[in-house]
């Protein structure tokens, strides 16, 4: 069993994990959601991102951590497993394929929302469709190959959102031409910085932890990394402070720039409106392509993500052992072909709800996200009770307050989201996990009967 373990190759260094972190991270949650979240929060969106931030930065320290005591441990099951037992490591395996499936669906629908930009006639499902036939041949290449597609994708849309918050700052603070500087009355001029009150920051809160969503990622490539206990926590360090960055200073130019009732009033990203502020020719066209890009970065990403966890799963014995079977280029084929499976599926329901197919999916997905980030916090706390600090050679300052501060964080965030979201979306999610917990009880009574 050891030798098939390291069928995987570990050929990832650390700037294409902390990549593959800004890919998963980096995608319509930024692109698409912003517009949703700055319609229920208005201003006061920074705030919420603000705090999702913070509590990403404990949630992955306390991960980095875990990663650095277990360099045998695949994924976040191997991690989870030994501290918490079997049954919260299965959970979250499974609400972590999860949300990797639904966000590629979801991210196939945004895509195609941004190529119709250029192609109005064709139907969403059609250019859905196209793009998830290219994601699925990206992730059958050798991993290296995946690995540098994804790099340079989250490399270009990296570099455009530079380039947006350089523009963003002339455009607020530099009178030229025509152009009078904004300043940041719109911060404050439009019902004020809380203009939907405490409940709209509330409501923003899921698609803050949706749109993080993804940087936990590099939980999953523990496989395929070099040195994952030297690697993962310099990832964690680098990934944090650049998906902060990118997406707090964006949001204040957008919301700055733009009354924030009027952002989600208009088919397009808010990133490409401001690009047409600018007035360069064609910037929307560019602005467009690069935001494409980003999605479909995401989407490689999660592909990835969702289908090492069916493979570890199969070299388990947990499902069929054809899930573990390697192609030549070393990359789990039947895995990604299932997983890319459900993309089609989400084609298929793109027929009929269309563009709002993303909106119908978004909120499971933010359930999920916290979840997750729950069930690595409480691991960590438990982890130090198991192994005192001194034998671990990376260490989390300020714990435990950093982590119970996330736990706290997180319960109060999924107790407010529970009363202002959709009770139709909260009850296919809890459906989901119920659903996943039936099939753990069933699966034990089974493993009962044939010993």
């Amino acid at each position: 069993m050891e030798s098939d373990k390291q069928n995987l190759q570990r050929t990832m260094t650390s700037r294409h994990i902390t990549m593959m972190a800004l890919g998963g991270a980096i995608g319509a949650g930024l692109f698409k959601g912003s517009s949703a979240a700055i319609d229920m929060a208005g201003p006061s969106v920074l705030l919420a991102y603000l705090i999702g931030g913070i509590i990403l930065l404990f949630v992955m320290q306390g991960l980095a951590e875990m990663a650095v005591r277990n360099s045998n441990a695949r994924t976040f099951r191997d991690l989870v497993q030994s501290i918490l037992g079997k049954y919260p490591a299965y959970f979250l395996d499974w609400i972590y394929w999860k949300m990797w499936v639904l966000n590629i669906t979801a991210e196939s629908i945004v895509a195609a929302i941004f190529i119709q930009y250029w192609l109005p006639d064709y139907p969403i499902w059609i250019l859905a469709l196209s793009v998830s036939v290219l994601v699925t041949v990206i992730n059958l290449l050798s991993v290296k190959a995946f690995a540098e597609t994804e790099y340079w994708l989250a490399l270009i849309k990296i570099t455009v959102i530079i380039v947006f918050i350089i523009a963003g700052f002339i455009l607020l603070l530099v009178t030229f031409g025509d152009h009078t500087a904004v300043g940041f009355s719109n911060l404050t001029s439009h019902g004020g910085f809380f203009p939907n009150g405490p409940t709209g920051l509330i409501t923003a809160m899921l698609v803050v932890i949706y749109s993080y969503g993804g940087t936990e990622i590099i939980g999953v490539t523990l496989a395929e990394t070099k040195n994952p206990e030297k690697v993962v926590p310099k990832a964690v360090r680098s990934t944090l402070v650049r998906i902060i960055s990118f997406y707090l200073v964006p949001f204040l130019i957008i919301v700055s720039l733009i009354p924030w009732n009027e952002v989600n009033g208009v088919p397009e990203s808010p990133f490409v409106m401001v690009f047409k502020m600018i007035g360069i020719p064609g910037a929307d066209h560019i602005m467009n392509a690069v935001v494409l890009l980003a999605i479909i970065s995401s989407m490689n990403s999660g592909l990835y993500g969702s289908s090492r966890v069916l493979y570890t799963q199969a070299m388990d014995g947990r499902i069929p052992k054809v899930f573990s079977k390697l192609s030549k280029k070393k990359v789990p084929v039947y895995s990604i072909l299932l997983c890319t499976s459900v993309l089609y599926i989400g084609v298929l329901i793109s027929l009929f709800a269309g563009s709002k197919t993303f909106d119908f999916l978004m909120g499971s997905l933010g359930y999920t996200v916290l979840c997750i980030w729950l069930i690595i916090a409480i691991a960590h706390v438990k982890s130090r009770k198991k192994q005192p600090e001194q034998t671990s050679a990376y260490a989390v300052k300020w714990f435990p307050y950093t982590t119970w501060f996330a736990i706290i964080a997180l319960s109060a965030i999924l107790i407010g989201i529970i009363f202002t979201t959709s009770i139709i979306v909260t009850s296919i999610t809890l459906a989901i996990y119920i659903f996943i917990t039936i099939t753990y009880v069933f699966k034990g009574r089974l493993h009962q009967n044939e010993a």
